[in-house]
């Protein structure tokens, strides 16, 4: 499959960088995972999804996410703004094409909190770029406590999200790697060892191999 040339506004071909995608059921701990690494590594910014859920106690538009109602997130999906999006507990999220263009103009490379659903679609349309991690629980019995122990959801929620997390470590097939958080530090440093490998990735590498071979068609 050929990767899909990404360009600015002014037509300009951008040079591509790693798309590092981290799944996981909710309560995994991917959201403080994927925070230490991109601490530890500042070129890895976060990609800010589009999303029509309601904004939670402490979060910021534009920060954590950009929210909008249905309608104008459906308009923004028919323009082909995105570049992917999903329906995820009854709401929908989205990657804007313009978060990808920016940090690759940057010189940045894009992490993504994704469901398994978008990285399927990243994959399809960025498949040299994206490496994709899927973080497991060491069982579904610790994956109950984790979602217990935040008193934020009702025991139906909960229910609901231990269905939906047998689901979605179902997809594992789709993924390049598997980590499990069972002891904190040692899943961080195997999610920081995949991310240094993806950078070495040939369709990362040939930009600069073609420039140094006089093949560079930018």
């Amino acid at each position: 499959m050929v990767s899909v040339a990404m360009r600015n506004e002014t037509g300009v071909k951008v040079r591509k960088g790693v798309l590092f995608l981290c799944c996981g059921p909710s309560g995994v701990g991917k959201t403080s995972l994927g925070r230490r690494l991109r601490e530890d590594y500042k070129k890895l910014v976060l990609s800010v999804s589009y999303t029509t859920r309601g904004m939670r106690e402490g979060e910021q538009n534009g920060v954590d996410y950009h929210f909008v109602d249905e309608a104008e997130f459906m308009k923004m999906r028919d323009a082909g703004e995105f570049a992917e999006w999903a329906h995820v507990h009854g709401n929908y999220y989205a990657t804007p094409r313009s978060e990808i263009v920016d940090a690759w103009q940057r010189g940045e490379d894009v992490f993504f909190d994704i469901d398994y659903q978008g990285a399927k679609q990243l994959q399809d349309a960025f498949p040299e770029e994206c490496v994709s991690v899927l973080v497991i629980p060491p069982g579904l019995d610790v994956l109950e406590e984790r979602l217990r122990s935040r008193s934020t959801d009702s025991d139906e929620v909960i229910e609901r999200r231990l269905k939906a997390a047998r689901y979605e470590l179902m997809q594992y097939e789709v993924f390049d790697y598997l980590v499990c958080n069972d002891d904190f530090e040692v899943a961080s440093g195997e999610l920081e060892n995949i991310y240094l490998a993806s950078l070495q990735r040939t369709g990362v590498m040939e930009p600069r191999l073609k420039a140094m071979l006089g093949l560079d068609d930018a």
